[in-house]
């Protein structure tokens, strides 16, 4: 499949700028005269510019441009860059066709072993992001990051998109994690029905009380939806839909770098970036570059092989009295990581699921005689 045709070059303006010897922009390919080689690629920038599924888009065209602009003046980060810009995937004659194609480009990205980035647009074009997968043949896992959770059964696609990704037939999700709702924008009966679904939810207050505890989650992920709408307004005026509270920016960055740390995850999506409303500095899009650039760090210095046979990792057994009799958990020598691992009932369906990303919480509750809810959760889906 040849991808150059889907794509608009990085405007001029960006690439004649002066930038600094070391700068970010100087260690990628970009599409500018001549569209990037993508042999030996890991990682790819795609900017959106769909705006059709939002009822006011004011300036969100632009959003990609200029978290682009501020990510190529940020410092190269560590590790042999093998990252291209892809510029902007062209919009398609109707909002449909645009959803199918961030699909295709994806879809052809994850069969060449590329991670894609996508980064402007609305939130709910994380459904291409999503859709991507439809053909890989496996369950996957999303984790959402959102003040809001869009699941109104009526309404425009930014208002529903979760839904739609979650009833999508064929339906290959095996699991659905959202982190840093706020409560007094969710109806309560939604949560009833995640709850009912086994599907974990995070409310903000949580997730910023517990932080080290939402590592797993992230880790559990095979793709990314991150709303910018879930960053606090005085760190990200910018977002579409900005609320006065949220994660601070750093939280923001550090769930990036969690995310880009983890060696199953394959797709990364920031959505919601709203230039109209920004401030004079574009304050909200160098948070969003910042958000790219501790991902792709994360991204180079991923340890794990994920090969829980091999000599990198301990393992724990831990008897208990009731059922289940015994709990094994795993431990990386490399990053000191924890997983643990659930009796499997399928192997052709759930493939690596029978071990799942756990925190040492998870085991310590185990080795005071309780089952970690992680466990429960994860052994009724299998069923």
């Amino acid at each position: 499949m040849n991808i150059k045709s889907y794509f608009e070059p990085v405007p001029d303006f960006l690439f004649q700028q002066t930038f600094s010897h070391n700068s970010f922009f100087n260690f990628i390919h970009y599409y500018g005269e001549t569209f990037p080689d993508l042999k030996g690629v890991q990682i790819a920038l795609i900017g959106l510019t769909e705006t059709r599924g939002m009822k006011r888009p004011e300036s969100m065209e632009r959003a990609a441009l200029e978290i682009r602009e501020k990510l190529y003046h940020l410092k190269k980060g560590h590790g042999l860059y093998k990252i291209v810009d892809l510029g902007d995937l062209k919009r398609g004659e109707s909002y449909e066709d645009s959803i199918r194609l961030i699909q295709e480009v994806g879809e052809a990205l994850l069969k060449r072993q590329i991670l894609p980035i996508f980064f402007g647009g609305s939130h709910d074009l994380d459904l291409g992001q999503y859709l991507a997968y439809e053909n890989i043949e496996k369950l996957v896992s999303l984790v959402t990051v959102d003040a809001k959770i869009d699941m109104e059964e009526e309404g425009l696609p930014f208002e529903k998109h979760s839904q739609d990704i979650i009833l999508h037939q064929p339906n290959f999700l095996f699991n659905y994690s959202h982190l840093a709702y706020q409560s007094f924008l969710v109806d309560k009966d939604l949560m009833g029905a995640l709850e009912k679904l086994y599907f974990e939810h995070v409310r903000l207050g949580q997730t910023k009380g517990h932080f080290k505890e939402i590592e797993p989650i992230v880790r559990n992920a095979d793709l990314m939806s991150f709303d910018v709408c879930a960053i606090q307004s005085s760190d990200a005026p910018g977002a579409a839909d900005a609320q006065p509270f949220g994660l601070t920016g750093e939280e923001a960055c550090q769930i990036c770098r969690f995310a880009g740390l983890n060696e199953k995850l394959s797709s990364m999506g920031i959505y919601g970036y709203q230039p109209y409303y920004d401030d004079s500095r574009n304050k909200t899009a160098s948070v969003i570059a910042t958000m790219i650039w501790y991902f792709i760090e994360g991204f180079y210095d991923r340890k794990d092989s994920l090969s829980f046979k091999g000599s990198d990792y301990v393992k724990y057994t831990v008897s208990l009295d009731s059922k289940p009799s015994i709990l094994v958990f795993y431990k990386s020598k490399r990053s000191e990581k924890w997983w643990m691992e659930i009796p499997k009932q399928d192997a052709d369906k759930f493939d690596r699921a029978s071990i799942i990303p756990c925190s040492y919480q998870d085991y310590q509750m185990a080795q005071a005689g309780e089952v970690p809810d992680r466990w429960i959760n994860a052994q009724i889906k299998l069923l």
